[in-house]
């Protein structure tokens, strides 16, 4: 638990360690596409991770990066030919950012630190917990940007289509929309904002401890 904690909060990817950034300025306009981006990424980081990790001594140590891309690089393939033969419209809407997870730091850098070192269960939990952090990270920006875009919450759209009906919900009576968070503007500032949050709370914590 620990180990899964410690991904979300110290590890964050976006928030701590500023990996993963392209993602959370392109794909969280909506909150929809957001949490189903950071769905992705945990997917494919449980089951690089797995291989990884199971495979690790077979694997020739000059060899070993190739090699955890090539792993990578299968099931990001899988993951993408499913979800434009399954779901197209979400497809078109992650566009790039979906086959670009393979070259993404987080799962490349997860499956060099942890899985071709730990165990399969060390790896499986460090996979779900900088998934976590990465998916609500990601979310946490869409949300914002959303919210303040569009003034509605996007759970489930006819975008994905894996329901009869839509999930979307206004936030306010107020007809406040301020158009430019929909922007990669917008992106920015929403992120920044996020941040220096994150980095004032991790300030009061430290102080908290040392007193």
């Amino acid at each position: 638990m620990n180990q899964i904690l410690n991904g979300i909060k110290k590890e964050n990817p976006i928030f701590i360690l500023l990996l993963g950034l392209c993602p959370a300025l392109a794909v969280t306009h909506h909150f929809e596409s957001a949490y189903i981006m950071g769905l992705c990424v945990i997917v494919v980081l449980l089951f690089s991770n797995l291989t990884v990790s199971i495979i690790k001594k077979l694997i020739p140590e000059n060899v070993k990066i190739p090699v955890f891309i090539i792993i990578i690089a299968t099931f990001v393939t899988a993951l993408d030919m499913l979800i434009k033969a399954y779901i197209p419209d979400l497809h078109a809407t992650l566009g790039i950012y979906l086959p670009l997870i393979t070259v993404n730091c987080i799962v490349l850098g997860r499956a060099i630190a942890v899985a071709s070192k730990e165990s399969v269960k060390k790896s499986l939990t460090d996979a779900i917990g900088i998934g976590l952090g990465f998916l609500l990270a990601l979310a946490l920006v869409g949300f914002v940007r959303e919210l303040l875009a569009y003034n509605t919450i996007t759970i489930m759209s006819d975008l994905t289509r894996l329901t009869c009906y839509s999930m979307v919900y206004k936030i306010t009576p107020f007809d406040l929309k301020l158009a430019l968070f929909s922007s990669p503007a917008g992106a920015f500032l929403t992120l920044g904002f996020l941040l220096a949050l994150f980095k004032y709370m991790g300030g009061r914590g430290v102080k908290h401890e040392l007193n």
